[in-house]
């Protein structure tokens, strides 16, 4: 090991722009040491998210990790507390992004469960708490990595990750893309593009594309496209919690945050999933300064002893205290 020592560490780390706007980056190495946490990689991961938060930026760590460093002891894992520690004290202050871009085991997914956004990549991406060995020693059961915790796993179950994508290339330009609908902290509202239609528009399709039965299901993205610029639509959470829809989009180029009931699941129906989903982004969008447009066609909470028993009451309160809270604007 002496002799193949590797230059640096597992961690690279710089700042950039996108579109003209600075953004932190940080990105473990697989390739040194198995992209593992010892004390040097998280200092170099504090410092890189101490400076977005001085200056005011988001920040965007690239996870490609097994873990802490076993040969560092507890060292590795008092590191990953000051890696975790900054996640809390950035939270609601500068957005945080992450991206799975490989396998990451144990300590390292927790920091990427604490940022805004997770992207994974199909095929690619893993993130659990212990792998598939350990799980067949201990419960017996025998899941491949794929079904443990893959992008579609956690974008469809767990509800981990936001956003999958087909490849990496993919990956980037997606989160390139979330990052042109943000602000940089808290204190700054999100930038303005130009868009290409006209705001006056009127649009026919609006009269006849809710049905005239209240018992017809409809998509509501499809109304979301016709009222907002240029038929954008950033959806977040898509395979999560199907009969709730959230997303970004822009009204006269202003970034807005969407929240919609999704007649064509569940008929619209509020669950434990769908609660927590749209809280979680109605309070996000309140912390960055984003307006909140709500689309209203709701049966009720669904009802039945699973979700009673799951909590369907202390869920679907965050849900009640995240519209309350808002000091943001919000419509509907």
């Amino acid at each position: 090991m002496l002799k193949n020592r590797p230059w640096g560490d597992a961690v690279i780390t710089g700042h950039g722009t996108i579109d003209g706007r600075t953004v932190c980056v940080f990105s473990q190495d697989f390739t040194v040491f198995g992209g593992s946490l010892g004390e040097v990689v998280a200092e170099k991961m504090c410092k890189i998210m101490d400076l977005a938060a001085k200056i005011g930026c988001p920040v965007i760590g690239m996870n490609d990790s097994g873990g802490a460093r076993i040969q560092e002891g507890v060292v590795s894992l008092g590191a990953y507390g000051d890696v975790f520690m900054r996640n809390v004290m950035s939270s609601g202050v500068i957005p945080q992004i992450s991206l799975i871009m490989g396998p990451c085991a144990a300590a390292a997914v927790y920091s990427p469960a604490m940022t805004d956004f997770i992207f994974m990549v199909k095929e690619t991406s893993h993130m659990f708490i212990t792998g598939p060995d350990v799980i067949k020693t201990v419960t017996g059961e025998e899941p491949t990595f794929e079904e443990l915790g893959g992008a579609m796993t956690h974008n469809t179950k767990s509800g981990v990750a936001h956003f999958a994508a087909d490849d990496e290339e993919q990956c980037l330009e997606d989160a390139r893309y979330l990052v042109s609908f943000l602000p940089q902290n808290n204190l700054e509202l999100p930038p303005r593009v130009e868009p290409t239609d006209d705001p006056q528009r009127m649009e026919a399709e609006l009269d006849s594309i809710v049905p005239d039965s209240p018992n017809k299901p409809y998509d509501m993205r499809n109304v979301v496209r016709l009222i907002v610029d240029d038929g954008e639509f950033f959806e977040v959470h898509e395979h999560f919690a199907p009969n709730i829809v959230c997303g970004f989009s822009r009204l006269h180029g202003y970034p807005i945050g969407i929240v919609g009931n999704q007649p064509a699941q569940m008929a619209g129906v509020l669950d434990i999933d769908a609660s927590e989903k749209a809280a979680r982004f109605v309070r996000f969008c309140d912390a960055f300064n984003i307006p909140l447009i709500t689309f209203t066609d709701v049966p009720g909470f669904l009802p039945g002893t699973t979700q009673e028993w799951g909590g369907i009451i202390r869920r679907g309160a965050k849900l009640l205290y995240a519209f309350t809270e808002r000091r943001f604007p919000r419509s509907r």
